[in-house]
């Protein structure tokens, strides 16, 4: 003899095959990422729901003439017709898209594209509906265990040292008007003007620049900026070219050649500090030596995460070699401002100075579809494998992410999270933390050989400005109060 438990548990399991809808769903697929369904809910099914709509609302409905409940099913249906309607529709919608989703071998990552008003419930005949969705790609998983890697190893040296000393010095230090002429590593004040076929396309006044060999602008960058500027005075002009990114947010400009020039207004040199005691106290050591074991710490650290990139080059070019699948251009787009968050967001966790970020951000925006395609290639493999090993992101890995940002751009714990979740970035944090777990994963079970190298050494003045049309930027500059913003660029003084 059964309980009154599996009783009701066996009155629920029927009741929910009894409400399972009947459903004729065709999909096409456009591409590896995106499914296009149409979606066909017999008419037994729309009267159903209609039927206890309506049987619902009957106890309580109010027709004129009549008491509360008590009006003539007719009367109800004529009198709340479009009301139970839209009702209809969003239970049948929500009902069959849940069912959809159960029945089909996809895995979405995005909301289903369809336009709500345009759906209708048909007074004859079944109802259909058609939306298109965004999915994981299908594809064979490559081999990731016992890949072959070079490790790349290098000893942080004095002169690394003496490097990021004069570098934190010239955060420190400030810059001062010159009547000599500007040389490698001063500053430039120019109006800024670009024309293409004699027609202006941007200005910008009084932008002040470090005279570096590469200048980057968020949409083209032009070579050898030192040697333009070498020699030159206030009064002079000097020209120069350079090729618009094939994504600028201007199509009309991508990948043509735009004329640039800089009228310059002012040089300005830079003054470095003198190392005593107070700037000492300031930086929070107590000597030299101290000073210079912080620093060596922090190039550790960097070297430590420019290896770390140079593995996961590595390992994402040998698991990417056959990812041939395409990715439709929309999802690109929408992705590249993700990509970006990540990449800056990863870039502070390891000690990056704002230079350096502001000219990788450059470079990524100068590229930002073939980068974002590439990225979303390793993403979809790395994420499968993390699934595949059960490889998921804890409280404590965004605990630990987040005060690491914090250490780097000297802020408050609390601050650095409410900014990150106020700019909607812990997605972009989770993937952060799942996909490096994931590439340690695949580190431990690699094959390496050692192999000596040399980082690279940032030669870019970043402008965070497109030459061909002024535009917001995407990602906000990291902001600090009181003390730490004048550790980040050295005081203007005129």
């Amino acid at each position: 003899m059964s309980s009154p438990e599996t009783d009701f548990d066996v009155e629920n399991e029927a009741e929910e095959e009894k409400q399972r809808l009947s459903l004729d769903i065709k999909v096409s697929e456009p591409n590896a990422c995106q499914r296009h369904v149409t979606v066909t809910i017999s008419r037994e099914d729309v009267d159903r729901y209609l039927n206890e709509a309506y049987s619902e609302l009957m106890p309580t409905a109010s027709v004129p003439g009549f008491r509360s409940g008590r009006a003539p099913r007719k009367l109800v249906e004529q009198r709340f017709r479009e009301q139970i309607g839209d009702q209809v529709k969003g239970s049948l919608l929500m009902d069959s898209m849940s069912q959809v989703t159960d029945e089909q071998d996809f895995s979405a990552i995005s909301e289903p594209d369809f336009n709500f008003d345009a759906i209708e419930v048909p007074e004859e005949g079944p109802m259909t509906f058609e939306f298109d969705l965004e999915v994981r790609p299908e594809f064979e998983m490559p081999t990731w265990k016992g890949l072959k890697l070079d490790r790349f190893t290098r000893e942080i040296e004095k002169d690394d040292v003496d490097r990021e000393l004069e570098s934190l010095l010239s955060r420190q230090g400030q810059i001062v008007p010159s009547d000599d002429a500007a040389g490698a590593n001063d500053f430039v004040v120019v109006n800024i003007k670009a024309t293409h076929e004699g027609e202006e396309v941007s200005a910008s006044s009084e932008q002040t620049l470090r005279v570096r060999p590469v200048l980057s602008f968020q949409d083209a960058r032009i070579e050898g900026f030192d040697k333009l500027m070498k020699g030159a005075k206030a009064g002079d002009k000097k020209t120069a070219q350079a090729t618009i990114s094939h994504d600028a947010e201007v199509e009309d400009l991508q990948g043509k050649t735009v004329d640039v020039e800089f009228e310059v207004l002012e040089v300005k040199k830079l003054e470095l500090p003198e190392i005593n005691d107070d700037l000492l106290g300031e930086l929070g050591v107590a000597n030299e030596g101290d000073l210079r074991d912080s620093l060596k710490e922090v190039l550790e650290r960097r070297q430590n995460y420019q290896q770390q990139q140079r593995t996961r080059q590595q390992i994402t070019a040998l698991l990417t070699e056959t990812a041939d699948w395409d990715l439709p251009p929309e999802l690109l787009k929408r992705q590249s401002k993700r990509e970006l968050d990540r990449a800056v967001l990863e870039l502070r966790r390891n000690g990056f100075s704002e230079e350096d970020i502001n000219a990788y951000e450059n470079e990524l925006r100068q590229n930002s579809l073939d980068s974002t395609k590439k990225a979303l290639h390793e993403h979809f493999i790395l994420e499968r494998i993390a699934e595949s090993e059960e490889v998921d992101a804890d409280p404590a890995d965004f605990d630990t992410e987040v005060q690491m940002i914090a250490m780097q751009s000297n802020e408050p714990v609390r601050r650095v999270r409410a900014r990150i979740e106020k700019q909607g970035l812990m997605d972009a944090l989770r993937n952060q933390i799942i996909e490096r777990k994931v590439i340690e994963l695949i580190t431990k079970q690699a094959d390496f050989k050692d192999v000596p190298y040399n980082p690279e050494i940032n030669e870019t003045e970043a402008v965070a400005l497109p030459l061909c049309g002024r535009s917001e930027s995407e990602i906000p500059e990291a902001k600090h109060g009181g003390d730490a913003q004048a550790l980040q660029q050295p005081v203007e003084r005129t």
